[in-house]
């Protein structure tokens, strides 16, 4: 019992500190000024039309959740932080769509079993530390013959060689934790929805990102504005090498392959994989 309690103790520790890291610097102008289309871009691959019933999972500001109501779906939207809501509710507003949002951890979803006709994702559930977890409410929540759509950034593109970039500055990640963009690999998504899913369509794409002159704009904007990154950024605080050092490997990041003059390579399109998928039964 103490080793369960503390396991669970440990989890909710987990939740929260991702909770705070999503709350910090400005996530809902990033996906708007950034990647402002991928969420239709998912809700058209999974098909989603008037009278049905969808839930976005890491929804975050309605990237994906907005483009399901505007299609005519009843959404929710569910996010484990909530700070992110106010946004997405006032771009609601202004669109003129209603949908519910709603607190929820990925890995323990607060909805009945087969409740939805779609369940998607738009570079959200792909965050949740514990794959097989999150992967299992996905299913579970999508009623059988449902769709789930998920939209997840790769391992090799733009976004998961960042996050490869950080990873030797950050805190170890706790045990039973994955890597995010092991989402964005097919295998990986196929193996955690196994036999339970029927249909599966998986296509690598790429996004055109025109936001940033330089890289020096690029690693700048996401040290203000996302959270993994200023995370990253506020554990090594107090080591002015490390901060300097990060600096420039995000710079490197950002400038490798650059085209020529004022091109700036690989941070011109972020790849990520479609993957959409029917629930068996």
């Amino acid at each position: 019992m103490t080793t369960q309690n503390s396991a669970t103790e440990a989890d909710r520790a987990l939740k929260a500190k991702h909770r705070a890291m999503w709350a910090q610097g400005d996530y809902p102008s990033l996906a708007a000024e950034v990647i402002p289309g991928l969420g239709a871009v998912l809700v058209e691959a999974c098909g989603v039309r008037s009278g049905q019933r969808v839930l976005d999972v890491g929804a975050g500001s309605g990237n994906a959740a907005i483009p399901a109501a505007l299609a005519g779906a009843e959404v929710v939207a569910s996010d484990l932080t909530p700070e992110l809501f106010e946004a997405g509710r006032r771009v609601a507003g202004q669109q003129g769509v209603e949908l519910s949002w709603q607190e929820a951890d990925a890995e323990a979803l607060p909805f009945g079993d087969a409740e939805f006709d779609t369940v998607l994702s738009c570079v959200g559930v792909m965050f949740a530390p514990h794959h097989q977890r999150a992967a299992d409410e996905l299913v579970r929540v999508c009623r059988p013959g449902g769709t789930i759509g998920l939209l997840s950034w790769t391992p090799q593109g733009f976004i998961g060689r960042m996050f490869a970039t950080m990873k030797p500055y950050a805190p170890p990640p706790p045990p039973g934790a994955q890597p995010p963009p092991l989402w964005g690999d097919e295998d990986h998504v196929r193996a955690l929805l196994g036999d339970r899913v029927t249909d599966v369509r998986a296509e690598r794409r790429t996004v055109r990102v025109d936001r940033f002159e330089t890289p020096e704009a690029f690693r700048d904007y996401f040290k203000e504005r996302y959270g993994p990154t200023i995370s990253v950024y506020k554990s090594i605080a107090g080591d002015s090498g490390r901060t300097a050092a990060l600096d420039r490997d995000l710079v490197d990041l950002a400038r490798d392959g650059d085209p020529g003059p004022g091109g700036v390579g690989g941070l011109r399109e972020w790849e990520y994989l479609l993957f959409t998928a029917r629930r068996a039964g």
